[in-house]
This record gives structure tokens, C-alpha cells and sequence, in this order.
């Protein structure tokens, strides 16, 4: 559905009448299209703090010049009208330090081009170091807050990269003698199968490169979406990809709900990227289901997800494995828990939760998910907030996350397969055109970017999930939501 306001915005009157009354201005996100790949302007990479890290002459900071030099902007250590900036804040370990991200951000906020992209590099923040804990998440708060001041269409996220660390910082949770014995697998609470090395030395052009994947997704067109985001990356080794243009050649993947809406983006993005694509919906939605398989050359999979032999059926299906699984199928059924029939509830959560759990397990259990999968599993907003009206819902959405964080670790350890999810927030489909139209728009405007998103956007982020070299991003939700208010 066409948002009106949002082109009324974009006219000279629009634009007086909109500032003379205190109204949002949302600007137009570029968005990935062949004629319009990158972002305009170069890539200015700035450094804060004096750790590990910061600066080229160090290990870490020449596998992070590599890694940017391969997104495809130019990177230069000054401009006047940069279309991104990189802030490699690793080394900041003392609130004294902060002042260096002031130092570095407050010179070029303002002359960030529009639809511009600003990403703030930190690391994990110590439970044996309260100085270093304090910084590093204080780079949170300047990122949140950054993304909801800069507007004319441009984002901030936080990337923290576990395996860069500073002198004397351990990887969180991890206590390291020392002399650790090489190979030694030690828990740890916030990254489950850490291995670590020989000598605990800091920083890693090998964290940098597992980095990769991330920073071309948030430092392009496809991430116009996300803003104020924390993403954080294990020092897991990526994957090769063979074919820059066609990352998923070879794979196949299976995207449930596939017959419309961002079921449908997701299977377009991936057969973009090349994978061969099942696409899976319920037999009451066939014919939609075979005109969107017809249209990507898909191979068409009418099937209700919570059907016993549903995984049998996919295996089936896919006699060669599958290399990404994507769990998009849901429904909604409002009300609020004191009007709330038992069979509304019981649905939402076998269609949205139970049925993910019990495929994911028999998939991966008879290893139809080959080693180098990838899982992607659809949350919501709902489920990190709450929403009124959506106890069910909001309950099987905040389950798909901590069915994430719980078997994303475990998954990669006896699988080698990543587990992740989206959670989109207001994004343009049938069903939030059905919305009344005061509460429609409040869900629009709602968010920093003072829009609503669109499917492409969610499927851009589960197509960065599914990239081979995306290996290091494992146990994450990623909100797609324009940094919604709702749950920041």
C-alpha cells in the first residue's frame, strides 16, 4: 500500500507544512536494486581508543582495513560527504576513552550523505574488567540514541566483534589461566563453544575477517531498514564464497509461508542470490503458492507446517539437503487473554512455535540440514515488546528467540549450523493495509526512519543470515524495524 504522507512529505509544501507543524519528515531509503548497489560517497574509517584494535599498525586494525576495502566504497581516512563511516571503537576500555568517540563521530554526523550508514566497532564488554565493561557499553547508548537523532534516512548500528579484545580482557565469561592448553574448549556464558587460542594475544585479523558478511550488509543499500542495532559475532572462521554475485549457488533453501508477503520476498532474495528455492506454503494457498514458484522458478511445496510428517515431507523434498531453512509461516488471532478462546491460543503457538521446534529438531537430527546451513526463524517486534491484544502471538514470537539464543551455540557445535532471527516490526503487507488507518499510521511513523518497512527489507536481512561467510553471526535477533519505539 502506497504510504501518501510519506510522498506528500517529499513536495516543497509538503516539506513547509511538515516543519511549520512538528511533523516527521521521512526521507526515501535507498534500497539494493542493480542500477543502485552501493551507497554514494566513500567509506571514511576513523579509530578511538588506543587498545587493541584501533589503528592499522595493529593485527586487528590491518584484517579490518582488508575487510573494508572489499565492501566496494572507497575508504579514505578524510571526507567532506562520506556515504559511511566505520569507527573501530575496540580499544576504548575507560569512560576517559568515550571522549575519543565524541572526537571522532561529532565532526561528520552532519555531513554524512543522505541515506547514509554509520557503524560503530566495539567488542564484548568484561565481567573481570568494570572499566572496560562500563565503555564498551557505553558505545550502546551513543549508538541507540545516535540512530534516533540523525534522520534524512540514514542508520547507526553497533558491531561487536568478540574475538578482538583489549591487553589483559578476557572473552567474556571466560576465565583464562595463564597458560591455557592449546585447544581448550572453556564455557563461556555469552559465546557457548569459544575456543581459545594458544595465547590469549589481542585482537585478530581473523575476527576482523569473520566481520565480512556483516559489515557489507550494513555498510550497503540492503540493510535501509535496520538502525540501532547491537549485533554481536562469535570468532568463528567464515565460510568461502565462491561467487561474490551469487553467494547461496549450489544451496537450496526452504522458505515456509512462501506464497505472498515476506515469505515470498524471501524467496525471491535468495533465488537472487542463487539458491535453488522450495517454496513451502499450506494447500489452501496453492495457487498463489505456484504462480510466486513460477515466477522465481521455485519448485512449489503445498504443505501445512504442523502436519505430523511435515519434516519427512521436506526431507523428502530435498533429497540433497538443505543449505538455509527458513521458518517465515505464521498467523495472528487477536484478543486480548481475558476473551481469549483456548483454541486461539493453542493455534498461534502450534503454527508459530511449535511446529519451528519440532521441524528444526527432526531436520537437524536426520541431518537434512547439511554442515554450513543455515537456520532463519521469523520473531517479531511482539514478542520483544508485547503488543496489546497479542498474548499468543507476542508468546510464540519471544519463544522463536529463545529457541534462537539457546540453540544457535549447540546447533554450530554438533551441526556446524547457524541459528538466527528476524523480527520485523511495521512492514507494508496485506495484512497491516487491513490496519484502521489512525493505528496504521502510528505504527508507520513510530520509529526513527518515520516509515513503514518493506518485505524486501526483512528479506535482505534473512539473506545475510543464509551467506556462507556469515558463519561468525550465530544466536542473534535481528530487529528490522526502523528502530521502532516500541521495546527500544
Amino acid at each position: 500500500m502506497a504510504d501518501r504522507y510519506l510522498h506528500f512529505t517529499g513536495t516543497a509544501p509538503g516539506r513547509f507544512l511538515t516543519r511549520r507543524l512538528g511533523l516527521p519528515q521521512p526521507a526515501p531509503l535507498r534500497r539494493w536494486s542493480p542500477e543502485t548497489p552501493r551507497l554514494e560517497g566513500p567509506l571514511l574509517h576513523l579509530t578511538a581508543g588506543s587498545g587493541a584494535g584501533a589503528g592499522a599498525d595493529t593485527e586487528a586494525g590491518a584484517g579490518l582495513a582488508e575487510v573494508l576495502a572489499g565492501v566496494g566504497l572507497p575508504v579514505v581516512g578524510r571526507a567532506d560527504r562520506p556515504g559511511a563511516v566505520v569507527l573501530d571503537a575496540t580499544g576504548v576500555t575507560t569512560a576517559a576513552g568515550l571522549g575519543d568517540v565524541h572526537a571522532a563521530l561529532h565532526p561528520v554526523v552532519r555531513s554524512l550523505a543522505p541515506g547514509g550508514r554509520i557503524v560503530v566497532l566495539g567488542t564484548a564488554p568484561s565481567p573481570h574488567d568494570h572499566h572496560q565493561a562500563a565503555a564498551q557499553q557505553a558505545l550502546e547508548g551513543v549508538v541507540r540514541s545516535l540512530g534516533k537523532e540523525i534522520g534524512r534516512g540514514s542508520t547507526v548500528q553497533l558491531v561487536r566483534i568478540l574475538g578482538v579484545r583489549a591487553p589483559g580482557v578476557g572473552v567474556p565469561g571466560v576465565r583464562v589461566p595463564d597458560a591455557p592448553a592449546s585447544g581448550v574448549q572453556v564455557p563461556d556464558v555469552r559465546a557457548p563453544g569459544v575456543q581459545v587460542p594458544d595465547a590469549p594475544a589481542p585482537g585478530g585479523g581473523g575476527a576482523a575477517q569473520g566481520a565480512a558478511s556483516t559489515l557489507r550488509f550494513l555498510l550497503s543499500p540492503r540493510s535501509a531498514y535496520v538502525s540501532g542495532q547491537v549485533i554481536e559475532l562469535t570468532d568463528a572462521i567464515p565460510d568461502p564464497v565462491t561467487d561474490p554475485a551469487a553467494p547461496l549457488a549450489g544451496r537450496t533453501a526452504l522458505v515456509t509461508g512462501a506464497a505472498r508477503g515476506i515469505g515470498a520476498a524471501v524467496a525471491s532474495v535468495l533465488t537472487r542470490d542463487g539458491a535453488r528455492v522450495i517454496a513451502l506454503d499450506v494447500p489452501g494457498a496453492r495457487e498463489e503458492l505456484e504462480r510466486t514458484a513460477a515466477r522465481l522458478g521455485a519448485t512449489p511445496l503445498p504443505l501445512d507446517i504442523t502436519a505430523p510428517d511435515a519434516a519427512d515431507r521436506i526431507a523428502a523434498a530435498a533429497p540433497d539437503g538443505l543449505g538455509v531453512l527458513v521458518h517465515n509461516a505464521g498467523i495472528t488471532r487477536d484478543r486480548r487473554l481475558a476473551n481469549m478462546p483456548a483454541e486461539r491460543w493453542t493455534s498461534v503457538i502450534e503454527v508459530n512455535l511449535d511446529s519451528v521446534l519440532r521441524t528444526t529438531d527432526e531436520l537437524l537430527k536426520a541431518g537434512t540440514i547439511t554442515r554450513g546451513g543455515r537456520i532463519v526463524a521469523t520473531a517479531s517486534i511482539a514478542g520483544i515488546a508485547g503488543n496489546n491484544g497479542q498474548t499468543n502471538y507476542a508468546a510464540s514470537k519471544a519463544g522463536i528467540i529463545g529457541l534462537v539464543r539457546s540453540l544457535g551455540p549447540r546447533a554450530a557445535a554438533d551441526h556446524g549450523v547457524t541459528v538466527n532471527a528476524v523480527a520485523p516490526g511495521f512492514i507494508e503487507t496485506k495484512m497491516t493495509a487491513a490496519v484502521p488507518f489512525f493505528i496504521r499510521e502510528a505504527g508507520r511513523r513510530m520509529n526513527s526512519l518515520a516509515q513503514g518497512g518493506l518485505p524486501v527489507d526483512v528479506a535482505e536481512a534473512v539473506a545475510w543470515f543464509a551467506q556462507p561467510d556469515s558463519t561468525a553471526v550465530n544466536g542473534q535477533v535481528l530487529r528490522v524495524c526502523g528502530q521502532s519505539l516500541l521495546g527500544a
